[in-house]
């Protein structure tokens, strides 16, 4: 996948390579994923007002991948660059401004350009792409939420079995604004995120991701093991400063007689499945591996947790430097999130599938359906 595009440019687009043929997608499909990811969506978020309704530019065809290069093009509409004329030549903090200077001795200074969030757009998009493939070729599914926002966290006692309405909805049917399937946290969260709003302030938190259905034996022995690939893509996205699966750095306290995780025979109706058929049909009676062991699946649920930093575009006066290094003050205008993870949730999930639908297709090209080779 390659995407371009800057946060007050005129659209985003992303090209997406190697998508089979034959499978049904339609504008509607994308922005179920594309609404959950939009700004303006809930009082806790950016009230920056768009609507990003998607343009398949190629790749389908009567309702349906034809197999090419598919494109997808998002436009910005709501953009207000004269809410950034003013701190042009300072250094914003947390953001960065210094390190595009540094590598490129120019920059986009609209709302972050190229390093804003306004790019994962595209990326939501093409999740949606990865996710019916996955759906498609196993069954695969891949479900995030929010499970901490600053000190508050939820309670989730199986992440495999949190749902969509759950993430999505309250039980009172009312929309789940900080899509934390845990409500009674959620609303002690909602509470936090306006306190910090009213304090010209943001916070952080973590979000988790599983994927489940997922067959074993997806993954690469070294360098491209799908631990490794899965966190290369969640790093990839603005914000996320850590990324653990499993027990994560949870083990570092425990035994390895307590750690490890006794495999049995799956049972008769279960999901797991590796990708050869000449192997068997095992599980595990828990999960701290989070599903990947020496870099490759298990057939377990993947579990992954990606910590968000809090935004760093703040409306309270901060202190930083101009180009030349001379001390300055500077007040970020603008519309932001005072907590990144309502709208991390989607995009977090599209790099998950993304990167599963990759090494779904490069087994199948490596692993035939039969018997080892001789």
């Amino acid at each position: 996948m390659t995407t371009a595009g800057e946060s007050h440019g005129p659209a985003h687009v992303a090209i997406i390579d190697g998508v089979p043929p034959g499978i049904p997608l339609t504008v509607d499909d994308l922005m179920v994923d594309l609404d959950r990811r939009r700004p303006g969506q809930s009082k806790i978020v950016s009230q920056r007002n768009e609507p990003d309704v998607p343009e398949i530019l190629a790749g389908v065809f009567e309702g349906h991948t034809t197999g090419t290069s598919l494109a997808i093009l998002v436009h910005n509409r709501d953009q207000r660059s004269r809410d950034y004329s003013n701190i042009k030549d300072l250094y914003r903090p947390g953001h960065a401004d210094y390190t595009y200077d540094a590598k490129y001795g120019f920059r986009d200074y609209r709302g972050g350009g190229r390093s804003s969030a306004r790019e994962t757009t595209v990326r939501v998009a093409a999740g949606v792409v990865a996710k019916k493939l996955l759906a498609r070729a196993f069954g695969g599914h891949v479900l995030g939420y929010v499970v901490q926002v600053g000190d508050v966290r939820a309670d989730i006692a199986d992440p495999a079995a949190v749902t969509f309405d759950q993430v999505e909805r309250l039980a009172d049917g009312e929309a789940n604004v900080v899509r934390c399937p845990d409500h009674e946290a959620a609303a002690r969260m909602v509470e936090l995120i306006e306190a910090m709003r009213s304090d010209q302030d943001s916070i952080g938190g973590i979000a988790e991701i599983v994927a489940t259905g997922v067959p074993a034996g997806l993954g690469e022995p070294v360098f491209d093991k799908i631990k490794a690939d899965l966190a290369k893509g969640l790093f990839s996205l603005p914000a996320v400063l850590g990324v653990e699966y499993g027990s994560g750095f949870g083990c570092a306290t425990m035994r390895g007689s307590e750690h490890n995780d006794v495999f049995v025979a799956a049972e008769s109706n279960s999901r797991q499945r590796p990708i050869r058929t000449d192997v068997a049909r095992l599980a595990a009676e828990s999960n701290r591996h989070g599903g990947m062991l020496g870099g490759i699946t298990s057939g377990m649920p993947l579990v992954l947790r990606a910590a968000v930093k809090p935004t760093s575009s703040l409306p309270q006066t901060q202190r930083t430097v101009d180009r030349s290094g001379a001390a300055a003050e500077i007040q970020t205008k603008g519309r932001h999130d005072p907590c990144l993870l309502p709208r991390f949730i989607p995009m977090a999930e599209a790099m998950v599938a993304i990167v599963l639908a990759d090494h779904w297709l490069r087994a199948k090209g490596q692993c035939l359906d039969s018997p080892a080779l001789p």
